[in-house]
């Protein structure tokens, strides 16, 4: 218990006392002056992963700073944790092709596709049994319009004993009145049970079973659910720290929203084959991968902007046309920057580039392909540069050329790279070496870190826990620093969203901002201070953290930075 109290005061402590001193010195960086030899440690490990872990302090020291740097800069190199990838492994739909996603996890429109023979069952056999069954749910209706209750449905199964055991007791009473029910029920049984009920037995069941309430929840929530939980997991567990920070720095520039249509079911691919094989690597490539994805297709509505209008609603408007999204988030968000020097009119040349560049059945998971029909063919100027008539796909790419190598783009880039890393306001003798190196290299993503990580900007007490954690960095931290063991994630994910960061769902196209003032409010501060004591109190479903070990280091966790700033 007096570990358990020093505990939860010294995370309540350190959500508040770091705000309070941040105030005091946030108009006065100090960009000149380094921090001593024996602090970069800590600061490196605190802005380069998502928080140390015990022992991560002496591992590095034992290495060396330059090396354990240069090892997170090629993390290839580095082997991963193995705990992250046996605790992956249940998360199947983070595996998938986005087709082979959509016939597994499928919606209910595409359970009823199954059932007109349009679309395949899954081959699983545990995972087919309950799409099967949801099926038979949706055509029974259908046909005899059964309207029965959950109510209803659970009499028609369950002797009232029965009943009465699943309502009643603690979740593992109830866990245990279920595995009572004979084995060849329980699939229609868990599809009967409300699901209040589902969810009370869904901490202390196994895995297997927990995927199977989660499939009777909606086999399409199984696809978010396991992208939320596998980001904590492998925030939390990753030995390659860096290429985890840098995924979700890039997947927020070059954000989706997940709830938009078909996105539901291409942001997974998305993430693991567009952003994070490229987040060291050259940025026109990640330029290129993200336009021709198609959940960016999608979200920013490119897939269907074409030359003319080929299409006519209900009372015979014409529909389609060109559309500009796409072409002005590319050179505002992605590229130039919102005063890189654009005009309208290039929003409408670098949109005419672009038609064409469509999806194949989005709904289906479909993929990225050119439909020279949509394409428009005439002269197109961009920024002063003629693309001749007549081209095809070689029009967007040319642009992508052009934008990639321009110096609004190396300066807008750079900039945000030290906004993350090094400071809100970073000073702009730093961003000019970094997009220096940006142009020198070719967009070398690698190389412009590098910069930054050399720079005595980034060693400065400036940039020296300059940065407020924003609320996934905050949760991930905090378990990281208490040794958390994580059985399954998806209360940590609901912890982020009720401080202000619901994962995968930032509506507009900025993304999440890398500026502190961004989480600096009231109600995210309480509900920070709630977590902490919720943690320390092991009251978080799903995590365990070892009480008298982590109370052995409170003296330790107060003077650290590790839940709150970075």
């Amino acid at each position: 218990m007096r570990n358990r109290g020093m505990l939860a005061v010294t995370l309540a402590g350190a959500v508040v006392l770091p705000l309070v001193a941040a105030s005091a010195r946030k108009n006065a960086p100090d960009f000149h002056r380094q921090i001593p030899k024996e602090d970069r440690i800590a600061h490196a490990l605190n802005r380069l992963t998502f928080g140390p872990r015990p022992g991560d302090f002496e591992r590095v020291k034992a290495m060396g700073l330059k090396k354990w740097i240069g090892q997170q800069l090629h993390p290839y190199r580095i082997a991963e944790n193995p705990v992250l990838e046996e605790k992956l492994k249940p998360l199947d739909s983070l595996f998938m092709t986005s087709r082979t996603l959509v016939e597994n996890y499928p919606e209910p429109q595409m359970v009823r596709r199954m059932l007109n023979g349009r679309l395949s069952f899954p081959n699983d056999p545990d995972r087919r049994m309950m799409v099967e069954r949801v099926a038979e749910r949706i055509e029974r209706r259908q046909k005899t319009g059964d309207q029965r209750t959950a109510e209803q449905e659970m009499a028609a199964l369950l002797t009232p004993e029965q009943v009465s055991a699943l309502r009643r007791g603690t979740p593992e009473q109830r866990l245990a009145a279920f595995e009572a029910i004979p084995a060849d029920r329980q699939d229609d049984v868990l599809l009967a049970l409300p699901g209040g009920i589902r969810q009370a037995i869904f901490a202390p069941a196994p895995p297997q079973l927990r995927r199977k309430i989660d499939m009777a929840n909606g086999p399409q929530q199984v696809v978010t659910l396991d992208l939320t939980q596998g980001k904590l997991l492998r925030a939390i567990y990753s030995n390659r720290q860096l290429e985890e920070v840098l995924t979700d720095f890039w997947f927020n520039h070059f954000n989706v929203y997940l709830d938009k249509g078909a996105d539901h079911v291409l942001v997974t691919a998305y993430e693991r084959d567009v952003i994070r094989p490229h987040v060291l690597g050259k940025f026109r490539d990640l330029l290129e991968a993200t336009a021709k994805s198609p959940a960016m297709l999608f979200y920013l509505d490119n897939w269907e902007s074409r030359a003319n209008p080929e299409q006519r609603d209900r009372v015979n408007r014409a529909v389609g046309g060109l559309n500009e999204n796409y072409g002005r988030e590319l050179m505002e968000l992605h590229t130039l920057g919102v005063d890189g020097g654009y005009t309208q009119h290039d929003v409408t040349e670098v949109a005419r580039c672009f038609t064409g560049w469509t999806i194949e059945r989005p709904n289906e998971g479909g993929p990225f392909t050119f439909n020279p029909r949509m394409h428009d063919q005439g002269e197109k100027i961009v920024l002063g540069v003629k693309i001749p008539k007549g081209g095809g796909i070689e029009d967007g790419e040319k642009v992508l050329d052009i934008l990639a190598h321009h110096p609004s783009t190396a300066h807008f880039i750079s900039r945000k790279l030290a906004m993350r890393f090094v400071s809100d306001d970073p000073p702009p003798v730093l961003v000019e070496r970094m997009a220096q190196t940006f142009l020198k290299s070719g967009g070398d993503l690698r190389a412009v870190m590098s910069t930054m990580l050399e720079s005595k900007e980034f060693w400065s007490v400036g940039a020296y826990r300059a940065k407020l954690k924003s609320p996934l960095e905050m949760v991930v931290s905090a378990v990281r620093a208490v040794n958390g063991d994580v059985d399954f994630a998806s209360n940590l994910v609901s912890q982020v969203e009720r401080m202000g960061e619901p994962l995968y769902r930032k509506q507009e196209p900025t993304g999440y901002s890398n500026s502190s003032q961004e989480w600096l409010n009231s109600a995210g501060l309480l509900a920070r201070m709630n977590f902490a004591l919720n943690l320390a109190d092991n009251k978080v479903p799903g995590v365990k953290i070892d009480l008298q070990a982590a109370g052995q280091n409170t003296a330790a966790l107060l003077e650290s930075p590790d839940f709150q700033r970075h």
